[in-house]
């Protein structure tokens, strides 16, 4: 079939780079094989790949088979949906821009209007875009932190939120009723906009965008002095992070220049995700050079936001758990002081990070919800809460460095975080103290939790056979012991069961997803569960004990246990 389809694309009028592409496979029966084998996967978080020639590629006609089946969704919800149209953004990527248009131009030819930002803007700006137009839906063009060769197309619903199985499923229907890819209908954008159906955007939104930012300040005892590094390694955050952080009143904002050049190669970086040190090593040069205290990193569609923080003569980096615990307990600390802490507030965070923020939550008399991973579902219990009146959202966040504050965004919003992290540690340096200072001062008082997170990574159709059967092997022989430390409660989420030690079962009132979760006698834990977005399969840690060395000890042993 693979080679079928192959063929088929040789006979197409592609572009000169695909055809040439597909020109070099042609003595590579798996290469050829690894590109047509499937349609790049397209799940509730819309879907990412490899850019080149292929139905398992991100290219035009890739991009144009799933806007056809949004176009065809929308159109099922009869005019009024198609009147109120589309938001689309994009980050630097390489063919962000062309994929963006060429998404409109296939919803044009559905009479659907499309709102497409002139430059490359932020994923939560597209959030915060779709419910100020009250459109019916959003796209935006991004791989997130991925590396250069990737990009992707997701997808959210009319609240700002990614979009939820039901209408991601919907769409998968429409798109698996296109039985040629080279017949998807696509109108002219001059034609377009002269009928009304294709707008750009930019100015007025960045605007609204801002005075919502804006509404996070916190003026009281704040040291709008401190000096920042920030950089958005080559990505749509420039703007609005650096305006913003102007705006909130900080007056020494430094930005890596070399790395404010938005270029999709991200030639500075080999991978420009703010999770990894060395996208910090630019960052790291000019704090020295400047003397800065806090230096700011955000990955290309703005969405994750990486934190260092000056320790003597370096630099050490936050992880995603000790920014998120940071950020909730100033949180929370604040509205206590100012008398604002709602009775029945609400943190929300995933069943993969860090068991500190429900210590902390728990001190100020908040209620800890987990959900899965993915800020999918996050957006989803803010809904309810906003339906049901059951709690007052007070932040939510995630170990892989994903955290939202207001909520006139729905999804991840570095933005937002990047201003209220500069304020946050702002507002410990008058009392002489730094962020790695604060954290101290969790630990000592919860204890020292800790974690890790190992990825292995599984390239290709066999490596998602691979993933499966290491879950499968679990399930299977699922261990007693752990590290010597007995295995407690077994959660599957893929059933829907947590295993007591004793036989027993309860259910689990979450979502299905292909996890499996650990829970052992200490109140250690390990999660496995393979990556929605990315061809690896990830280990997830966590520990707590009453001093830093035992923390690092018992991690370390599980490390070692868990991957033999």
């Amino acid at each position: 079939m693979s080679l079928e389809l192959y063929k088929n694309w040789q006979q197409q009028q592609l572009p000169l780079y695909l055809a040439d592409e597909l020109t070099q496979l042609m003595t590579d029966e798996k290469a050829i094989e690894d590109c047509f084998y499937q349609y790049v996967s397209f799940g509730t978080g819309g879907m990412r790949g490899i850019l080149g020639a292929g139905t398992n590629r991100m290219n035009i006609y890739t991009i144009r088979r799933v806007a056809e089946g949004l176009a065809r969704y929308i159109s099922s919800n009869g005019e009024e949906a198609k009147k109120r149209g589309v938001a689309i953004a994009y980050d630097t990527r390489h063919f962000s821009y062309v994929f963006a248009v060429e998404t409109a131009r296939v919803l044009g030819a559905h009479s659907i209007t499309s709102y497409i930002y002139i430059e490359a803007r932020p994923t939560p700006q597209l959030s915060f875009t779709v419910r100020e137009l009250n459109a019916f839906a959003g796209v935006v063009i991004t791989a997130s932190h991925n590396p250069k060769q990737y990009n992707g197309f997701k997808v959210y619903g009319e609240d700002g939120a990614q979009l939820v199985p039901t209408g991601a499923n919907a769409i998968i229907e429409h798109m698996n009723q296109i039985s040629d890819i080279f017949a998807i209908e696509v109108a002219d954008v001059t034609e377009l906009e002269k009928q009304g159906l294709f707008h750009w955007i930019l100015e007025d939104f960045d605007e609204k965008f801002m005075n919502n930012l804006l509404t996070l300040k916190n003026n009281n005892n704040i040291d709008y002095n401190m000096k920042l590094v920030y950089t958005p390694l080559h990505g749509a955050g420039l703007v609005p992070v650096v305006e913003g952080l102007k705006k909130f009143g900080f007056n020494e904002v430094h930005v890596v220049e070399e790395q404010a050049v938005q270029d999709g190669a991200f030639p500075t970086v080999a991978y420009p995700n703010p999770e990894e040190a060395a996208a910090f090593a630019m960052a790291i040069e000019l704090g020295n050079q400047v003397g800065a205290d806090l230096l700011l990193a955000t990955d290309p569609d703005a969405d994750r936001l990486g934190v260092a923080v000056r320790k003597g003569i370096s630099y050490e980096l936050l992880t995603g758990n000790q920014l998120g615990a940071l950020l909730l307990n100033y949180i929370l600390h604040t509205k206590q002081e100012s008398g604002t802490l709602p009775n029945k507030g609400a943190m929300l965070k995933t069943i993969v990070t860090s068991e500190l923020g429900t210590a902390i939550a728990a001190h100020y008399g908040v209620t800890t919800v987990n959900t899965l991973t993915g800020f999918k579902y996050i957006a989803e219990k803010i809904a309810e809460f906003e339906m049901t009146k059951a709690h007052t959202y007070l932040f939510g966040y995630e170990e892989s460095y994903g955290y939202l504050i207001e909520t006139f965004a729905r999804d991840k919003d570095a933005v937002q975080v990047a201003l209220k992290v500069a304020e946050m540690a702002a507002y410990y340096s008058t009392q002489e103290k730094t962020l790695l200072d604060a954290l101290e001062e969790l630990y000592e008082h919860f204890g020292y939790y800790k974690e890790a997170l190992v990825s292995k990574v599984f390239e290709g159709k066999d490596g998602q056979d691979q993933m499966k059967a290491i879950l499968n092997n679990y399930r299977l022989n699922t261990p007693q012991e752990i590290a010597g430390l007995v295995v407690v409660r077994v959660e599957d989420y893929l059933t829907g069961i947590a295993t007591l030690d004793d036989g027993t079962t309860e259910p689990i009132v979450l979502p299905k997803e292909n996890v499996l979760k650990f829970l052992l006698e200490d109140d250690s834990w390990i999660a496995i569960r393979p990556s929605g977005t990315e061809p690896k399969c990830k280990f997830y840690f966590g520990v707590v004990r009453e001093t830093e060395e035992q923390a690092n000890n018992i991690l370390g042993l599980l490390k070692e246990n868990i991957l033999v």
